[in-house]
């Protein structure tokens, strides 16, 4: 004991505070490690809930969007902001969101006007015409952004802010953009940008049909050459031209609004018996020339010509019997009679 004494008597000042140091760390990490071990769990346990969140909500949604076929609001929003496929054309992935666009573009009316002239039967059966008409569309549109791709045929904004003041002021309204806006929201539950969305499609369409159509192209190149040749008779064209065109007469004054591709509002431009040399529909499935038989402030009478576009549709078909088109919801066939089930005959 006393040996002992002697050595703890021999040790400096420094010495003694750093053992005493050391004592009390060592029951600090007894507090310590416990509690780091805790926060590691509950990381790893916030991470396993983020992901199982996450899952549940990427489940929850292709089962909405691809099994129950639902197209609400937030759906819409979220296909916008993610651009997942409902089909594919020729290995081009056709966007949900312009599919799920176009159905409640056509639908938007319909619903609102469905509690007094539809039951429901009847709703069901119309809404699956629009999701198969609407999936149609945004199929032919994904191919010709296939082919724009190929061809090197782009879009520009201005070209869309252009196509987008056009419209403002179809059938000579001079609309204000607030106004139209308004409008396209009440008609169609678009926004500005969603509106402009299908005004590129359409735009880069027309681009693809004009360059792919050479028939078409020389076609109309024709209808130019005999306008000039037979004093501007249309009818003369068309009964030269055959079934290679379109002539259509409004038979006298009509709605200078008319939504009829354009032609209403080109031959407001017009003159008496002057036409308007060729131009690209609305829609951008053909060409029109147009002729103006009389004006008033508010009608027109004229005479048009159509050269439509063939070639795209002709290549669509294709890609459809080749069975080049893939799609991953499934629409009920709204023509399709459920014939009743027969009870099997006994021996």
């Amino acid at each position: 004991m006393n040996l002992l004494k002697k050595k703890e008597s021999k040790k400096t000042e420094q010495e003694k505070v750093a053992e005493r140091r050391e004592e009390i760390l060592a029951k600090g990490r007894k507090f310590k490690y416990p509690l780091q071990w805790t926060r590691h769990r509950i990381v790893i346990n916030t991470i396993l809930i983020a992901v199982i969140v996450f899952a549940l909500i990427i489940t929850g949604g292709w089962l909405a969007l691809y099994r129950l076929g639902m197209t609400d609001d937030l759906l819409f929003k979220v296909t916008e902001i993610i651009p997942v496929p409902v089909a594919s054309v020729d290995s081009k992935n056709v966007r949900f969101s312009d599919y799920l666009m176009f159905y409640r573009s056509s639908m938007t009316s319909i619903e609102r006007q469905s509690g007094s002239q539809f039951d429901s039967s009847s709703f069901e059966q119309l809404s699956n015409e629009y999701k198969r008409s609407a999936l149609t569309e945004a199929e032919t549109y994904a191919y010709a952004l296939k082919l724009a791709d190929e061809l090197d045929i782009t879009v520009s904004d201005e070209e869309i802010e252009n196509e987008f003041n056009r419209h403002l002021k179809t059938g000579g309204i001079d609309r204000s953009e607030e106004g139209f806006v308004k409008i396209i929201a009440d008609n169609f539950g678009l926004t500005k940008d969603e509106y402009n969305r299908m005004l590129y499609l359409t735009l880069v369409k027309a681009k693809v049909e004009i360059a792919i159509d050479e028939n078409a192209n020389d076609v109309a190149s024709k209808v130019e050459q005999l306008l000039s040749e037979n004093g501007n008779s249309f009818k003369g064209v068309a009964d030269t031209l055959g079934a290679a065109v379109i002539y259509e007469e409004t038979g006298g004054l009509v709605d200078n609004k008319n939504i009829d591709g354009g032609r209403a509002t080109e031959a407001t431009k017009l003159e008496p018996d002057q036409s308007s040399g060729k131009f690209v529909s609305m829609n951008g499935d053909g060409y029109y020339f147009v002729k103006l038989i009389k004006k008033t402030d508010a009608e027109v009478n004229f005479v048009s010509i159509k050269v439509p576009f063939t070639e795209f549709t002709k290549r669509f078909s294709t890609l459809q019997e080749e069975g080049k088109i893939s799609e991953y919801i499934t629409i009920k066939d709204p023509n399709l009679v459920e014939s009743a089930i027969e009870e099997p005959v006994g021996p």
